[in-house]
Order: C-alpha cells, then structure tokens, then sequence
C-alpha cells in the first residue's frame, strides 16, 4: 500500500474511532459501534479521499463525509446479514447474532439516519446535488440486492441481468463513493460523472473477481473457504457461463450438483469446477473481468485535473485490482 492510502487508512480509522453516532439505549447504539470497528478494506471512504484529492490539498477536512460513505456500506451489510442469516463478519459475530435480529434490524435504520446527518452539513450550495446522488445510490443497492433474492429462485438468469444485479448491489456505491470526492472538491461535472463510471466499472471487475476466486483462488491466500458460492449453488458468472455453454453432457451433470440437497462438498466443489474447466468459464470471467477494468480506467482519460494527478488514484485502484483475497 502507498503512503498516501497508508495515511488516508490511519486517518479514516481514527474518524470512525471517535465517532459518536448515539448513547441511549446502548443496545441500539453499541452494534453500531461494533460493526463499524471490526474492521474492513475502508475502500469507499478510501476512493473519496483519493477522488477529492485530485482537485484539492485539505482532504481531512472531507474525512466526515468519507465516513457517512463507510457507515452507509456497513448499514447494508448489517441488513445483508440479517437476509442471508450469514454467523459471521470479517471473521466475528453478525449484529443479529451477537445480540438479535429485531436489534440489527433497528440499528441498521439509525445507522441510515445517521448517514444523512453527515451528509447534512456539506456546504449548501452543495448539499442537493449530494443528496440527489445519494439517494439514487442508495435506492440502487436496494435494488440489486432484491434482484440477488429473487434470483435465488429462478433455475437460470442472463449474463446480462446478472452484470446488472452486481452494478447495482456492488459497484454503484464505489461510483458514488468516488463522485462525491468529485462534488466536495467542486470539480467539473463532466469530472464527477467520469470519476462515478471509473468506479462502477472497477466495481463490476471486483464483484466478477470475487466470483472468480471463490472457485480458483490458492486456499492460503483466500480470505473464506474456496468454492464457497458451488456449494451455495449462488448465481455467479461462472456458473450462469456454464448453465449457457454446457453441451447434452455436461448439462444434466451440473444440474443433478444443483439440485443435491445432500452431498460430500469437496467432491461437489470438484465436479462442478472440472465441468468449469471443460467449458473455460474461468478464462471467460478473466477476460470479463479485465474488460470492465480496461473500461473503468479509460474513464480516467477524460479527467480535467490530468495525468499526472491520478497517478495516486490509479495506483491504489490497480493495487486492489492485484488483490489474490
């Protein structure tokens, strides 16, 4: 990591430290503080401050706003959670598990709430085109993860809704992360709408990477069990590939590790993944992956503040891009 995401990290984590988000009662305000201080990657916050950098030297003063991107992120995983009936967060207890669904659910409102409280004191000349953005984002996420369930019950879906569920759901929220950067620093609207493609872009390359690990990445690197989403039967670009591609052959074999309800998971992880192999989705998904990266970075030519001023920006971005967990 640079020096500058080092300091941009140190800076964020000791916002989040101190903030206050509520007292009383503790039961609605400390899952809050819990959730917010387990941890994460920070990217959201971190891709603001690179963003507002671009046009502008005083990035702590934005670091309030950096962190309502953060607390809007950790509330959707909050109710995410509570959806999934997921036990376990960047290796710790889910809200709703370490206290209970009915708390997770509330904190998870006043966690959004609070989110508009910071937004609230961006300078008023300001404050409607921020909002705006926002409340498109937010609505957005709400969407794709609705789209998420409701794939989960239909036996196949379409390269193309599946890129749009994971552009909603994912990468909307890096775009708005990197064009409120934009806004907060004043910068050209035409800036702020290339900044918001560069991160939706990357965002859909993450989300497709993520996909590609699960079933191909070295288990020491990993940073959860490998070939997680073949035993979970999720719908990712792999398998919508090999439900698309698979010939007379291969087409009842994935469809009887689909429909298993009991099953050795290794062999089952194996099996689909040797039909993958047979087919080459994993190649297919590299290729699309790196696709929406090209895409996302050819964004970045258009900026006004020039080359030479991104280059901290694209580093961090191809550092995540790096990324093997």
């Amino acid at each position: 990591m640079s020096s500058q995401a080092q300091h941009y990290q140190k800076w964020i984590e000791k916002e989040i430290a101190g903030h206050r988000y509520g007292s009383a009662p503790p039961s609605l305000y400390d899952p809050i503080r819990y959730l917010m201080g387990i941890g994460g990657k920070r990217l959201r916050p971190m891709l603001t401050l690179f963003a507002y950098a671009l046009y502008r030297a005083d990035v702590r003063r934005i670091l309030p706003y950096a962190i309502a991107v953060e607390t809007f992120h950790n509330f959707t995983l909050m109710h995410d959670d509570i959806m999934d009936k997921a036990p376990l967060r960047r290796g710790n207890q889910t809200v709703h598990k370490k206290w209970n669904v009915n708390t997770a659910i509330l904190s998870g409102d006043v966690m959004l709430v609070k989110v508009y409280e910071m937004l609230l004191s961006v300078e008023p000349q300001k404050i409607k085109r921020t909002l705006q953005a926002f409340n498109k984002c937010a609505a957005e996420v709400c969407e794709g993860q609705q789209w998420d369930m409701t794939f989960e019950q239909e036996d196949t879906i379409s390269e193309k809704v599946y890129i749009n569920m994971i552009r909603q759901k994912t990468a909307v929220l890096i775009g708005f992360s990197l064009e409120l950067g934009g806004i907060l620093a004043e910068a050209p609207e035409a800036d702020c709408i290339a900044l918001r493609q560069f991160g939706i872009n990357i965002g859909i390359g993450f989300q497709l990477k993520d996909d590609l690990l699960d079933a191909y990445a070295d288990p020491g690197k990993f940073g959860k069990q490998v070939g997680g989403d073949i035993i979970a039967n999720k719908k990712t670009f792999l398998l919508i590939k090999a439900q698309e591609l698979a010939d007379r052959k291969q087409k009842p074999e994935l469809a009887k590790w689909l429909k298993a309800k009991k099953f050795n998971k290794k062999e089952k992880v194996a099996a689909v993944k040797s039909i993958y192999d047979q087919l080459g989705v994993g190649e297919m998904t590299e290729r699309k992956v790196n696709y929406f990266f090209r895409k996302g970075f050819s964004n970045l030519n258009s900026l006004s503040c020039g080359e030479g001023k991104s280059r901290d920006l694209i580093s961090f971005a191809e550092e995540l891009i790096g990324r093997q967990s």
